[in-house]
């Protein structure tokens, strides 16, 4: 990773992926099955100023079938996006969707949310997974413990993803090697767990950091504690990450926690939470998140955001899209998660800007308090 320019901890930075170049910080969009929740494909990413598609390991699992996907030319002959792609190792959904699951030292065992069949995914089993989908940077299989969890368990929880981390560079090492390997310069990035402990998160950060990965993540936060908790920990751990590689705070968040995240040292971030809002009418804007469905909104002429140039706010009015909501019309949703993807995407591509010129305390003191807050 190119460290371009930095403002106290927080870096702006270039990545040249097998995929093309991300300039970072950078929100990557959510895809969970190959597509944005709300009929949003690989092909309007491009308008919406997406530079990374994150694709869902386990899902891809159960349905379509890695296998198959890999058939079709993997994720980007499957999916249409030619970028970047990353695939989450699966661990996540596996001890939270999963209806039955038991942990062992070889791996999880679990039963499938769709139809119940019995499963097992273990580190080689997410990387061979992954290598069939293609993607650009794969994940390594961690164990998501519950937060909060006790001291005890957090600390062999820790231990027990440093073991299957390695495993996980032992099978990416012998994938890259085989002649048909879709992608042979796959990366891989490790993740950080720990919980809320500040000792956990320092001793397994600086134990991963060791084996030299493509990248590292911060994982098992934004799941229910406080927000001062979340950044508690980032305060602690982002010291001992590698400098010259990218850093990935997982599942996170609102535009202010990106904000802060930025703030302390981090370059990526992925959350479901701009696509999920827009579904049930929620929106962002430079003044504040709206409830399309209030009937203020009802004689509205003027756009979602007046400070918006994504393609609905050039096109459509307030009143409009709450009359689809209130419709029922799929095309409301669509609208919506259009927007929200592109204002994730353009705050990061402000936050980029500002770094540039040098104005990004500035930036965070004007946004800070605001973007979060309910219109």
């Amino acid at each position: 990773m190119e460290i371009v320019k930095t403002c106290g901890a927080a870096r702006r930075g270039v990545l040249e992926t097998p995929h093309g170049t991300v300039q970072t910080p950078a929100f990557m969009n959510v895809a969970t099955c190959g597509a944005i929740k709300g009929a949003v494909s690989a092909y309007d990413l491009a308008e919406i100023k997406c530079q990374v598609q994150l694709c869902n390991t386990y899902h891809l699992h159960l349905r379509p079938g890695e296998d198959l996907v890999r058939e079709m030319g993997g994720l980007h002959g499957f999916t249409g996006w030619k970028g970047p792609i990353l695939t989450d190792s699966g661990g996540f959904q596996v001890f939270s969707l999963a209806k039955l699951r038991r942990i062992g030292e070889e791996g999880v065992t679990f039963s499938s949310h769709i139809d119940g069949r019995r499963l097992f995914i273990g580190p080689e089993e997410s990387m061979r997974i992954q290598s069939k989908l293609g993607s650009t940077i794969a994940m390594a299989f961690d164990e998501c413990v519950e937060n909060p969890a006790k001291y005890d368990y957090s600390a062999r929880s820790c231990d027990r993803t440093t073991r299957w981390l390695k495993r996980c560079v032992a099978e990416m090492e012998k994938l890259r090697e085989q002649p048909d390997t879709i992608n042979p310069k796959q990366w891989l990035f490790g993740i950080n767990q720990g919980c809320t402990y500040e000792d956990l998160r320092i001793r397994h950060m600086q134990e991963i950091a060791e084996l030299d990965l493509d990248g590292y993540a911060v994982g098992g936060l934004a799941v229910g504690e406080p927000t001062e908790d979340m950044y508690r920990i980032l305060d602690a751990v982002v010291p001992h990450m590698p400098k010259n590689k990218p850093r990935y705070l997982m599942g996170v968040g609102t535009p202010e926690n990106i904000l802060e995240g930025v703030r302390r040292g981090i370059d990526l971030f992925d959350c479901v939470m701009p696509a999920r809002n827009a579904r049930h009418a929620h929106v962002f804007t430079w003044e504040g998140h709206r409830n399309m469905l209030n009937q203020k909104y009802e004689h509205d002429p003027r756009p979602l955001d007046e400070d918006c140039d994504c393609p609905t706010c050039r096109r459509h009015s307030r009143a409009y899209i709450r009359h689809l909501f209130k419709a029922n019309e799929m095309l409301a949703m669509r609208l919506c998660v259009i927007h929200n993807l592109y204002f994730y995407n353009t705050l990061t591509e402000r936050i980029r800007e500002a770094l540039d010129n040098g104005t990004f305390e500035e930036f965070y003191q004007t946004y800070r308090g605001v973007l979060d807050r309910r219109i």
